[in-house]
């Protein structure tokens, strides 16, 4: 048997992570027939956008897609691509494990969290109006009607919805994920103390559907204190549920404790499709330089292995890449006890290092 997957390689310094990726997940024997696709800022100038409509019909078709990194412009440009393609294809949950591996120099030892991040709204959902227009100059006005409260005139808008629909989808999907994989406890993180209709019906919504998950623990965070007690006590929590902008900041603090962000792997899920990809950036000063850690793409292909029930397969390759990281030897400048040690090998030797564990 053959999967059928779409791969897009990325910007920056996506195809190269994408390479090592193919080479490790190959390797583990599970067969791949791959629908190779290209998205972001190379793209642009042939299709006029950084998303080609024929990207989204493979992922449909497919059903499963694993990609690098891809660019997102600050301040001007496109909009984010994998924001996009997370709309475009109902991707509504956003998982991140967090897990320590021996031999990773980081302040903390014994991490295993999981990250769940509503996908669709809040102030990612992209409903903005930009400042001096007269759209924004209505929506200030209406704001202000309906509210009483007064907003400078000069302002930037961006509408943050959240939806009893979207915070139970994703409370569930927690509790789900929290079922199928023996964990205990979920906590729900919010700002419900200040932000109390939209916030607050997350908060509300999330404790109902508690309730038809009695064997599992469930308790909320403010998102402040929950960065803090991160920090300080980070094995007090399993699975964090979040909405969308709270995810991706808390996704990050958690990569802090397990030693950075070229170990932090993310899958995209929705009903019937599913996209995996590292949570870093495409790092595009390194581009073509063969230095970037690949092992956050290759965690991400442990991801979509176990999605895909190849558990067998999942496992040896998580093993394979903790042996790399725990020797030391065959791992890049980031994992080496200093940055500029000069042991420190490239994206394709960890790649080999890898298979030949896989044998």
């Amino acid at each position: 048997m053959s999967y059928r997957i779409t791969l897009i390689p990325g910007d920056g310094v996506g195809a190269e992570l994408t390479e090592a990726t193919i080479k490790a997940l190959e390797a583990t024997g599970v067969k791949f027939d791959w629908d190779i696709q290209h998205a972001g800022a190379n793209v642009v100038k042939e299709y006029g956008t950084p998303l080609p409509d024929k990207v989204l019909a493979s992922i449909r078709k497919n059903k499963v897609a694993i990609k690098g990194p891809i660019t997102t412009p600050v301040g001007g440009g496109f909009r984010s691509v994998n924001v996009a393609l997370r709309k475009e294809l109902k991707l509504y949950a956003c998982l991140r494990p967090c897990k320590s591996y021996a031999g990773v120099r980081s302040r903390y030892e014994n991490i295993d969290l999981v990250i769940v991040r509503e996908n669709s709204e809040d102030l990612y959902a992209g409903i903005e109006f930009e400042a001096n227009t007269p759209a924004c100059k209505k929506i200030i006005n209406d704001i202000e009607q309906l509210s009483g409260n007064k907003i400078l005139p000069d302002s930037g808008v961006s509408i943050k919805p959240i939806s009893y629909t979207a915070s139970a989808n994703i409370v569930r999907f927690a509790f789900e994920y929290a079922k199928a994989n023996g964990r205990k406890k979920v906590t729900a993180v919010h700002k419900a103390n200040i932000m109390k209709y939209s916030d607050g019906l997350f908060l509300s919504t999330a404790r109902e559907v508690a309730l038809d998950y009695p064997d599992i623990d469930f308790e909320d965070r403010i998102v402040d204190n929950m960065c803090m007690q991160l920090v300080q006590k980070p094995e007090l929590y399993d699975i964090l549920v979040l909405p969308n902008l709270y995810g991706d900041i808390v996704s990050d603090l958690a990569a802090g404790l397990i030693g950075g962000l070229g170990l932090a792997p993310g899958g995209n899920i929705g009903d019937g499709i599913a996209l995996f990809e590292p949570t870093h950036g495409s790092a595009p000063k390194y581009k073509g330089l063969n230095k970037v850690n690949p092992m956050a793409m290759m965690l991400s292909g442990v991801m979509m292995l176990r999605y895909l029930n190849e558990m067998e397969a999942a496992q040896r390759l998580e093993n394979a890449i903790a042996e790399i990281i725990l020797e030391g030897k065959d791992v890049t400048y980031d994992m080496k006890p200093t940055r500029d040690d000069p042991t420190a090998v490239g994206t394709s030797d960890v790649a080999d290092a890898i298979t030949e564990k896989l044998g």
